[in-house]
């Protein structure tokens, strides 16, 4: 009987869970192994939804040998009215895997099929690896901190009794500054919740990987980098291979907002404060407010991407109409009139990649996201660090208190929000005050660091190539 025919190229298999957030550093990883180390490789997504917008600009323009597949959809009308997004996130995966099963029968025999690759919330893909006899590898989207917690969190579990956020005393993570358990992610702040579990379901998973990926380098997190390096027993390698970050913005997207980008073309370099949460980030009526009279009170420049407040009910959407008219329904009466010459609001979307490489970008008032975090570096911007959901609280406990590249405002308890006061302040002090010309100093510095990390000799290329060759050498057992 003939043979069948075997791709001789490495074939890789690499599973995202859902958001954007998540796919950005994945889809970056993918495309320095095809383009750098000869590799085809096929990102399946799993989802409870049809492809969102966000999704399909970050895989718009890919090689030819990257396979976006969206799986499909998959239901959730049994679970619990209101379910927190981590157990959506985990569930879309684990509820995915007959999926996953159909496509390694199908790429098996055809591909030279190297290993699945997954992120930190989808190792229940790793049965259909192993059913398959397909080694297994863990991508870690977040902070060498997050990692060394997450690596932790098993001991944790057992030998801290009640809340996280009621112990008296700092966590201790190593390689990382004490932190406060009421800092750590949002989904360990309620050990009775079923995100809290699906969450260490996966961290006590990550010892099934053959190698631990992780989207940092050594000169932005050294302690806790080395502490990685130094390896546990159990636990697998870990192989720094950032700052991986998505390099530009669609060009129709570039287009959608020249207005914003122009506007910085006309600002003097470094004086423009960038104000943005996310794809998520929604901030309170009341916090909006405060933060628009701080901005206004600090008399710097800044652009604002304006996202409809967390208690706003009269609409379904975000915006109807992205225009001044439609932002001002959330902003403090004339604030746009008063600040338009220094000033500009822009409604939902603003092309982060392109504004953080402006010249005059000097200023990053940021929800700490790790993405965002990384193109603020990778760019030599410094931040303020306003966290919003997931691990930013500890994202922003690392870049203030370890890395030095933050000033963080302090909320006013009596209200739980951030007053215009004091975002007047930080926003002057990281702008043009001392402690922002530290932080901007150091920022930069990572800059080149990171520079150097990605350049053919750097540290994050050679473990890149480290990894490709031992994929490269992956024997399947079918």
């Amino acid at each position: 009987m003939e043979a069948l025919h075997v791709d001789s190229q490495p074939h890789l298999v690499i599973v995202p869970s859902p958001g954007v957030g998540h796919l950005i550093p994945l889809v970056e990883f993918a495309k320095r192994l095809v383009s750098l180390h000869n590799f085809s490789v096929t990102i399946a997504i799993p989802s409870n939804i049809p492809p969102t917008k966000p999704q399909r600009a970050v895989l718009t323009d890919l090689p030819s040998t990257i396979q976006p597949l969206f799986l499909p959809p998959i239901s959730f009308n049994d679970l619990p009215e209101n379910p927190k997004i981590e157990t959506i996130i985990i569930l879309s995966v684990t509820r995915s895997v007959p999926f996953l099963r159909d496509l390694f029968k199908s790429l098996i025999g055809k591909t030279h099929l190297a290993g699945l690759i997954v992120d930190h919330f989808s190792t229940d893909a790793f049965d259909v690896a192993i059913e398959f006899d397909v080694p297994c590898y863990l991508f870690f989207p977040p902070s060498a901190m997050n990692l060394s917690f997450a690596l932790q969190m098993p001991s944790l579990d057992q030998i801290i009794a009640g809340e996280y956020r009621d112990h008296p005393e700092l966590i201790q993570i190593p390689g990382c500054i004490p932190i406060h358990g009421k800092e750590l992610q949002e989904p360990t702040q309620d050990r009775s919740d079923d995100a809290y579990k699906l969450l260490l379901h996966n961290c006590k998973r990550y010892r099934m990987a053959d190698t631990i990926f992780l989207n940092s380098y050594p000169e932005l997190e050294p302690e806790a980098i080395k502490a990685l390096l130094e390896e546990e027993p159990g636990n697998p390698p870990v192989y720094p291979i950032g700052p991986l970050v998505r390099k530009d913005c669609s060009e129709k997207e570039e287009r959608a907002d020249s207005d914003c980008l122009k506007w910085l073309d006309e600002q003097p370099k470094e004086s423009v404060l960038f104000v943005s949460f996310g794809s998520r980030g929604a901030l309170w009526r009341d916090q909006i407010n405060e933060l628009a009279l701080g901005l206004e009170m600090s008399g710097q420049r800044f652009i604002w991407v304006v996202r409809k407040p967390k208690d706003e009910t009269a609409t379904t959407t975000l915006f109807n109409d992205q225009n001044e008219k439609e932002v001002s329904r959330f902003l403090p009466e004339g604030f746009i009139e008063r600040t338009k010459n220094r000033g500009m609001v822009v409604p939902l979307w603003a092309p982060q990649v392109e504004v953080l490489r402006h010249e005059s970008t000097g200023g990053f008032l940021s929800h700490c996201g790790w993405n965002s975090t990384l193109e603020a570096v990778v760019n030599g911007v410094p931040l303020i660090a306003w966290p919003a959901y997931a691990e930013q609280r500890m994202n922003a406990h690392m870049l203030t208190e370890g890395i030095k590249i933050a000033l963080r405002p302090k909320k006013k308890e009596e209200r739980g929000i951030v007053e215009k006061e004091e975002v007047a302040e930080v926003v002057k002090s990281l702008m043009e005050g001392e402690e922002g010309k530290r932080v901007r100093e150091k920022v930069k510095y990572l800059k080149n660091e990171a520079e150097r990390a990605l350049g053919e000799d750097g540290c994050s290329s050679k473990a890149l190539s480290e990894i490709a060759l031992k994929l490269k050498k992956t024997k399947i057992g079918y």
